[in-house]
């Protein structure tokens, strides 16, 4: 074992070197002294004084000192007799076509029960932001199965959409509902799903497990789950394995992929314990003050590139303490990504499912992926009527309460239905499912005929001519 004086003087980690000048242990971050050329994200083995071993990384390294962040409990560290192995590399995955039906823990290590991925290629982790002037504009429709997002928020090929929920919803439902049915329509190139899960119960995770493996949606899969029961620390890594298999799966096997995050609540609880930890001054809430940068180094790893056939789209999930929209984490979340999806604690108390309230909810990069060649052509005017009648229909609802159905005109009554139409009907479907965008179109269409031709001011003429089902006459 190396000397500490040898170890101040070597230059590089060509040989790994054992520190043994641990300074302090505070919460999940070791502070190693004297330590020469620490690069930043290099992987550390630290070894314990009874044998076991555990990976840690370097979040810092300065005159000497290098702050390394331990995945796992740092209990039973002793500060004289622990030593740290700095290894010389930055945290990798290896890569190959054997990464797709497989299930790893948050450090990309098996959880199945399968052998380790053997590859030459090993990629690291931390990856870099998109090029602005590299990316392409996205514009191929990206099919759910469900009605609020396929008709009324479009989820596009490249995009970043995240949805924003609230404990006790049905976020994971939908999320796996997602994984199962997500399709590129009348397409024949190839589509995958990366899922990572961080800060889940077993109970969650077992769910998930079950959901993929009896739909087959595992064969196209590549799952990574780190439970609350594991360290917190390997959630700061684990969005960063599932982007980094879903790169190489889009850019080295041109596939498209839709890379899902849940929850990045538990992502950003995360980073605030480990900045509590190196005594950062706090911003708000206590959030460190580089969460939005470091949440931009996640989220901008999503789009497609010039030259490239694979695409990778984002949909990352985070509850929002409190439900407050205001909240730090979807406040920074709706600054960097291209919209955002809404799952309302009212409709999911009214029996809706998914309650998914899309007043609220935006997809800024709907219109690219829309339209004659992508969707239909009047998909752009019926989502825009149906906003507009269902608003008019919760605006009646309110003034109904008070006072009463029976002083609402002919028209305000038949908004007030077609509200509760477009709730029941058209927001409500069973979790199993998956209905085409036609078929979303046509729903649509079905509750709108109710409404005479006057109302009808968001659709042209011609749409309303050739796909208007049965006109009501308003009495």
């Amino acid at each position: 074992m190396a000397t500490k004086a040898a170890a101040a003087t070597a230059p590089q980690h060509d040989v790994p070197i054992d520190y043994r000048t641990v300074d302090r242990v505070t919460g999940p971050l070791l502070f190693v002294r004297e330590v020469a050329n620490a690069a930043y994200g290099e992987i550390v083995e630290i070894s314990l004084p009874n044998g076991e071993r555990r990976q840690g990384q370097v979040l810092d390294s300065r005159k000497g000192l290098a702050i390394v962040q331990v995945f796992g409990p740092t209990m039973g560290m002793n500060v004289e007799q622990t030593s740290v192995k700095f290894l010389g590399k930055v945290a990798t995955l290896a890569v190959s076509d054997e990464l797709l039906g497989r299930v790893f823990n948050g450090l990309g290590e098996p959880r199945d029960g399968g052998p380790k991925i053997v590859s030459d290629r090993e990629l690291e982790i931390v990856g870099n932001a998109m090029n602005p002037y590299s990316r392409e504009e996205p514009s191929e429709f990206i099919q759910t199965g469900i009605s609020t997002i396929d008709a009324m928020n479009t989820l596009v090929r490249g995009q970043k959409l995240p949805i924003f929920s609230g404990a006790g919803l049905p976020h994971n439902q939908i999320a796996a509902q997602i994984v199962r049915q997500a399709k590129l329509r009348n397409s024949t190139e190839g589509f995958a799903v990366v899922f990572a899960a961080m800060g889940i119960t077993s109970e969650e995770a077992n769910y998930f497990l079950k959901e993929f493996e009896t739909t087959g949606a595992l064969e196209r899969a590549v799952v990574f789950l780190n439970l609350s029961s594991d360290p917190s620390m390997e959630r700061v890594v684990t969005p960063r394995m599932a982007l980094t298999a879903a790169e190489f799966l889009a850019y080295e096997r041109d596939l498209h992929v839709l890379v899902v995050l849940t929850d990045m609540t538990n992502y950003c609880e995360a980073l605030r314990e480990v900045s509590a930890a190196r005594d950062e001054v706090p911003g708000r809430r206590g959030y460190p003050g580089y969460m939005y940068t470091d949440l931009a180094t996640i989220y901008e790893r999503a789009g497609k590139i010039h030259g490239r056939k694979g695409s990778i789209t984002q949909l990352p999930i985070l509850t929002m303490p409190a439900d407050d929209v205001t909240h730090p984490i979807p406040d920074l979340t709706g600054y960097i990504t291209e919209g955002q999806i809404y799952v309302s604690r009212e409709l999911q108390r009214r029996g809706v499912y998914p309650p998914i309230d899309v007043l609220p909810s935006l997809s800024r990069l709907m219109n690219q992926g829309i339209g004659k060649t992508r969707t239909r052509e009047d998909h752009r005017g019926v989502a825009d009527q149906l906003f507009a009648t269902y608003a008019t229909g919760k605006d009646q609802r309110a003034l109904s309460a008070i006072v009463g159905e029976e002083s609402l005109s002919p028209v305000d009554r038949v908004y007030l239905k077609a509200a509760d139409r477009f709730e029941t009907e058209f927001v409500n479907q069973r979790p199993d499912e998956d209905r085409t965008i036609d078929q979303s179109l046509s729903i649509g269409w079905d509750i709108l005929s109710d409404l005479p031709d006057s109302e009808l001011k968001r659709i042209k003429p011609e749409f309303i001519q050739k796909y208007r089902t049965h006109p009501t006459k308003v009495q």
